[in-house]
């Protein structure tokens, strides 16, 4: 197979990874070495388990995805990378625990392996020294972005707890819990890029755009597969988001047609949290009734396109293409 035959059957993030291998190197490095911890070996334990759990550092690496694509040359874009994971890892950690979960790409969880309090207290950890890191950035624009992201992204999981119950949440509040549980880190890193390569304000723009998204088609991908995708391919069990009771965009759009019977199953089984055998099974049958997983992968596909032209202003570059061929390789997992 020739180099050009092969590009093409490579996964956008694969290919990505790929032209910033020596920049992901240097990141890799940077992560394990402030992980450490002398005084509480713990620390590196539980962050080494999630850490060098086999993710695809799909965050780290827009940005520096986007600081390289504006040809920016320094390396303060991988102490920003290396932030952006750390911030996501704490997050992991943090969530685990508030949603008692006992996997996470395909291996049994922090909080499991250890408890509850060494995920949290590991995960408030991260989160410092994700702050110790951008501020050595010296770039309070960039302090101000990923200080923000972090404020949204627990004001998000917050919102998520009362929301995710109650059959009166709607689109629009599941849209803002998505923007702050998964969209604000992915625009975080793509704006975080852009500044720190000094773009103009219509690049960061556009990468802030691109970013958010590319986050929320990602989240809305995430919910259906939890409903029919395979194991082996979202790490976490099929049904997890009906067991854990959360109201994700597929079933807020069958409530929003339930009739009387239908409605009654949706208060038993995510308000009241009765659930019984077989319920899973009837709740994607409803849902295939009303076609909620094909009006939610249609919005997903909404949000990749707007992904991709949101990135107009950006010069033309390989790297520019694969953020575009990444928008609808993520949408690509429903289609």
């Amino acid at each position: 197979m020739d180099g050009v035959a092969e590009a093409k059957v490579k996964a956008p993030h694969d290919r990505l990874a790929e032209w910033l291998a020596e920049d992901m190197a240097a990141v890799n490095a940077l992560i394990r070495a402030r992980m450490a911890s002398k005084h509480a070996p713990r620390i590196p334990e539980v962050t080494a388990h999630l850490v060098e759990a086999g993710g695809k550092r799909l965050r780290p690496m827009l940005t520096l995805a986007a600081a390289r694509l504006l040809g920016y040359r320094g390396s303060d874009h991988q102490k920003l990378a290396a932030t952006v994971e750390f911030i996501h890892t704490a997050t992991l950690l943090h969530d685990d625990v508030v949603d008692e979960s006992q996997r996470r790409r395909g291996r049994p969880t922090a909080n499991l392996l250890w408890d509850n309090k060494s995920s949290v207290l590991v995960g408030d950890y991260l989160f410092a020294r994700s702050f110790q890191l951008m501020v050595e950035t010296g770039s309070l624009r960039v302090l101000d972005i990923l200080a923000n992201a972090s404020a949204t992204i627990a004001e998000g999981e917050v919102l998520q707890l009362t929301a995710a119950q109650d059959l009166a949440t709607d689109e629009a509040i599941y849209l803002q819990v998505v923007r702050g549980k998964t969209a604000a880190l992915f625009s975080a890193a793509t704006e975080s890029g852009a500044v720190i390569s000094g773009a103009t304000d219509r690049q960061i723009k556009a990468l802030y755009d691109y970013g958010d998204a590319l986050g929320i088609a990602f989240q809305i991908v995430d919910d259906i597969l939890d409903y029919g995708g395979q194991d082996a391919v979202i790490g976490k069990n099929t049904g997890d988001d009906f067991r854990e009771r959360k109201l994700t965009l597929p079933v807020i759009k069958a409530v929003a047609k339930a009739d009387a019977g239908e409605r009654a199953f949706w208060i038993r089984t995510i308000e009241k949290g009765d659930q019984r055998e077989g319920d899973l099974e009837q709740a994607m049958a409803i849902l295939a009734r009303h076609g909620a997983i094909a009006a939610a992968r249609d919005e997903a596909l909404a949000w990749a396109e707007r992904a991709r032209q949101s990135m107009s202003a950006l010069p033309d570059h390989p790297l520019r293409q694969m953020l575009d061929d990444l928008a609808g390789y993520v949408v690509a997992r429903v289609l």
